[in-house]
């Protein structure tokens, strides 16, 4: 396992995040159009045109197509929840499979829990207060792409 099964469950989260976002902006046009989109009108007819009738139209085409979509976008969202489950659980063993802890805890809290590098620097020196090393963005960083490096064999920048 490589490091492109970091980029991807991270890649992944953010892609299901936008997707949820798709849905919540769909759901949203749902209750515009049920809300608002009514149409009511008065007319006259019946007796020589004078009887009065209320009559309400509501764009069916528009609703229907958009209920699709939402369901479009559910379904899809499924998939990827599901995908993303797969994937998070290669990312974790790969993070396992890393000998040295000091990275597995920084990759965990940086890929899984997606802190960013100066929270996990943070995070790093909280957990080691009581010993004399200090954490930094870029020294977390640093550390990260040097296990890349050393492990894959060319420059890496996350």
């Amino acid at each position: 396992m490589k490091k492109s099964v970091l980029i991807e469950y991270c890649d992944m989260q953010v892609e299901i995040k936008e997707l949820k976002r798709l849905i919540k902006t769909t759901e949203e046009k749902i209750i515009k159009l049920e809300e608002k989109e009514r149409t009511r009108d008065v007319v006259s007819g019946g007796a020589g045109g004078t009887q009065h009738f209320k009559v309400e139209g509501f764009p069916v085409p528009e609703y229907a197509k958009v209920k699709r979509l939402l369901i479009s976008r559910r379904e899809r969202l499924k998939m990827k929840e599901e995908e993303l489950l797969e994937i998070t659980n290669q990312a974790e063993k790969y993070i396992e499979s890393i000998k040295k802890s000091e990275i597995r805890i920084m990759f965990r809290m940086r890929y899984v829990e997606g802190l960013t590098w100066n929270q996990v620097a943070h995070q790093m020196n909280e957990m080691f207060s009581r010993t004399k090393r200090t954490y930094t963005e870029d020294g977390c960083r640093m550390k990260g792409n040097r296990f890349f490096k050393e492990t894959e064999g060319h420059k890496v920048s996350l």
